[in-house]
């Protein structure tokens, strides 16, 4: 909202008016649509037991897109929703698959926890190419029933709890090398190459670098619309849709309550709007305590075809490494502006590998980079249920 619109609706009472009606409202997000973090209790069906546990994986601006085929018996097939994409920030796709394999690796634990030994089979009837998304299934996940069960994965003990925190970070708690050590214990995959930094310097630098890129993204008048689009405030529009950016705090309730939250436009240089957004992300920036990223051989796996499978098993290492996270106590948020591929972030994309891996994303590509630190938890995200997903 820009001050001068603000004050002329103050001046002619609306939203004091609004504010009246909106007055002690809690900004908790609603019961409804944070269901899904209490778990499936009882359900006596062992497939949506375990699915309701794989809808709680992160996803690029929570879109969750995901559907799931229970025709089957015994095998649940997962496809990609290709009406949750995000084409202006992530128009190869990329980010989508991972956000597959975060959902494959909760599913897996749940169904391990329930005592079965889910096999995975990625793209079972044929790799997507790069850069392009299909109707064909990313995976399928089946098991034997009385077949022995595997040990238990303690991570699954952590899908309820944990959280993306996106919030600053406590710079006067800094993280600890074991606590690195540990986390790169929990990387299963040695295709999957998890690397860190806690160095001051290079903290720095890759601070600066988040920040910047971040302004790319908000600079953008395309890219910054696709969240702004996605951006559901109020509980009415959080319950609705349970997914992307959800607000609730009073003051963007009463700008949209009285339409000065503008969705066709980005909010104008110098508005309130635009300070809060690029003093959100710089904070964000600014605060890393360290940093985490995941990494997988790009000329390989051209070679060999399998650039999306890939990227399904960098989804499945940030699953758990954010459990792990979890169980640790740590905080970790990806800053997912730097690995993007739009056109525009091409230097900022060009830096991120030079100073990761010293080499080009030709070679090799950072699949998740993410600051971590310390900082109170905050609510979980909406999640829509189990439902909303299945292939029908």
């Amino acid at each position: 909202m820009q001050r001068r619109s603000f004050m002329r609706l103050v001046g002619g009472g609306t939203v004091a008016a609004a504010t009246v009606s909106l007055a002690g409202c809690s900004t908790d997000f609603p019961a409804e649509a944070l269901a899904a973090w209490r778990g499936p209790g009882n359900e006596p069906d062992l497939r949506r037991w375990a699915l309701a546990h794989a809808i709680l994986a992160p996803s690029p601006h929570n879109r969750q897109p995901w559907l799931a085929d229970l025709r089957e018996a015994n095998a649940i097939s997962l496809f990609v929703d290709r009406t949750r994409l995000l084409p202006e920030t992530d128009p190869w796709f990329r980010q989508i698959m991972i956000g597959q394999g975060t959902f494959i690796e909760a599913l897996v634990l749940a169904l391990q926890a329930r005592g079965l030994a889910p096999a995975v089979a990625l793209f079972p009837e044929g790799e997507f190419k790069p850069r392009e998304v299909d109707d064909r299934p990313v995976a399928r996940v089946s098991w034997l029933p009385g077949a022995p069960a595997p040990a238990r994965d303690p991570l699954f003990a952590q899908l309820l709890r944990r959280s993306t925190v996106k919030t600053d970070y406590d710079v006067a708690q800094p993280v600890q090398a074991a606590t690195v050590d540990a986390l790169k214990a929990a990387m299963s995959d040695p295709d999957v190459h998890f690397d860190a930094t806690l160095d001051a310097a290079r903290v720095a630098r890759l601070r600066t670098l988040c920040w910047e890129s971040a302004q790319v993204e908000l600079r953008t008048p395309r890219t910054v619309m696709e969240s702004v689009r996605l951006t559901r405030i109020g509980p009415g529009e959080i319950t609705l849709h349970r997914d992307g950016i959800s607000i609730n705090a009073l003051l963007p309730r009463v700008a949209d309550a009285v339409g000065a939250f503008d969705r066709e436009r980005p909010p104008e240089p110098g508005s309130t709007a635009y300070k809060q957004m690029m003093s959100r992300f710089e904070g964000h920036s600014r605060t890393a305590m360290g940093f985490v990223w995941l990494s997988t051989p790009t000329a390989r796996h051209r070679a060999n075809g399998s650039l999306r499978s890939a990227e399904v098993a960098a989804g499945r290492a940030y699953m758990r490494l954010q459990l792990k996270a979890t169980e640790l106590g740590l905080q970790m948020h990806p800053m997912s502006q730097a690995p993007q591929e739009f056109a525009e972030m091409k230097t900022h994309y060009d830096e991120l590998h030079r100073v990761l891996l010293g080499k080009p994303a030709e070679e090799e590509t950072v699949q998740m980079f993410c600051r971590i630190g310390y900082c109170a938890p905050t609510q979980h995200q909406p999640r829509r249920g189990v439902d909303a997903i299945l292939r029908v």
